[in-house]
């Protein structure tokens, strides 16, 4: 799809490097990763040494130092190739953003060293009773000493099983609701992880519980200040939301191409090519349109967080509109290749069962709806 923005001959490189990476490693492997929810301990090595992992990182903390569109351009490569694979590849932007933004110098370099040298880094925010509603949270971390003391769950950690470093909100106090939240790096020694889920989609990108029992935290892991965490947790899901629309950009594209590519190959009863139907072309030109709109939105936060304008409001635009037209191409995909894109022979379904939670994490579509409504209401 076309672009009003000019890839340099860098950019192009680096979207080159994420396409070639994505069908070497990550599309002859998604499958059977699928199928069986084993963890692809394999991807970030190989990300690594193609250049691509961890893309967001600045140089400063020995990252690749890559400008908002070419992270984007990877991240879209990425949810072209499979969405949980995309989702292990980025999901550490948001923790490490946030440790960039509120974070001090000593734990910038910890945290993110962590990831440069091949770990990976959990965000946890979600608990079972305050999933959209972060004022609820539960889990509490009270002052004791040199140390915090934890306790309480998060639920929904993506790859903390597996993760080197982690950060975590909880309630300093709760009587102020989300200006008693704070922010907290922890690494493995600090968590216990329990029950995994069992999902329906991004299946080895594994989703575990984390539980915290008198858990002693020292206190120089407190980033900021007390009460910060929420402030400090919404600017990275901001940036956050921005990669999700990418991945889901990425999506959206493979659903389309899977559809064009069986409706130029199946024909009708009469020999007719299904592309040439009218009804057919129509709904394959909808969704080029859309596709087309998300990119466009994404595009535009990436202008204003360059010039260091606000985007929230755009990157809730861009998170739910790019993650809801991915699941429309999905859906569009699987209804004009009938039971051939209902079977696992072919990608469409495994796209559809992927896509379907990002339109709930990093704040649900309806979270978007209320974010977007208070932004036009307040402009």
């Amino acid at each position: 799809m076309g672009t009003d923005i000019t890839l340099t001959p860098k950019q192009q490189e680096i979207q080159q490097r994420a396409r070639d990476f994505t069908r070497k490693y990550i599309i002859p492997a998604a499958r059977e990763h699928d199928r069986t929810a084993e963890f692809p301990e394999f991807i970030v090595k190989k990300a690594i040494e193609a250049g691509i992992f961890p893309h967001s990182i600045p140089k400063k903390y020995n990252g690749p130092g890559y400008d908002i569109l070419s992270q984007s351009l990877i991240a879209e490569e990425l949810g072209y190739g499979c969405l949980s694979f995309a989702n292990i590849l980025t999901g550490n932007l948001l923790s490490s953003h946030l440790v960039l933004i509120g974070g001090s110098e000593e734990q910038k370099k910890f945290y993110l060293g962590q990831i440069t040298s091949g770990g990976l880094g959990g965000f946890l925010l979600t608990e079972s009773g305050a999933g959209s509603d972060a004022g609820s949270v539960k889990t509490t971390a009270r002052l004791d000493g040199d140390a915090y003391v934890l306790n309480g769950s998060k639920c929904f950690a993506s790859f903390c099983s597996y993760a080197k470093v982690m950060v975590v909100i909880a309630s300093t106090d709760l009587t102020k609701g989300t200006k008693g939240l704070s922010a907290f790096i922890l690494d493995r020694s600090h968590i216990t992880v329990s029950k995994p889920e069992h999902k329906m989609g991004i299946r080895c990108s594994d989703s575990v519980e984390i539980s915290f029992k008198n858990m002693r935290v020292p206190k120089e892991n407190l980033i900021g200040n007390e009460g910060e965490g929420f402030k400090y947790a919404m600017m990275a899901l901001d940036v956050a939301r921005t990669t999700v629309a990418s991945v889901a950009l990425g999506c959206a594209r493979r659903a389309l191409d899977e559809a064009v590519k069986f409706c130029k190959e199946r024909t009708d009863i009469t020999g007719k090519p299904l592309y040439k139907h009218q009804s057919v072309a129509f709904k394959i030109a909808d969704v080029a349109m859309q596709i087309e709109a998300s990119r466009q939105l994404v595009n535009s936060i990436i202008s204003l967080k360059e010039s260091g304008l606000k985007f929230n409001t755009e990157a809730a635009m861009s998170k739910a509109f790019s993650t809801d037209t991915a699941m429309k191409a999905c859906t569009v995909a699987l209804k004009l290749m009938g039971s051939k894109g209902y079977s696992t022979d072919t990608v469409v379904e495994k796209l559809m069962r992927d896509i379907k939670i990002y339109q709930i994490f990093e704040g649900s579509n309806q979270v978007q709806r209320l974010v977007i409504s208070r932004g036009v209401f307040n402009s």
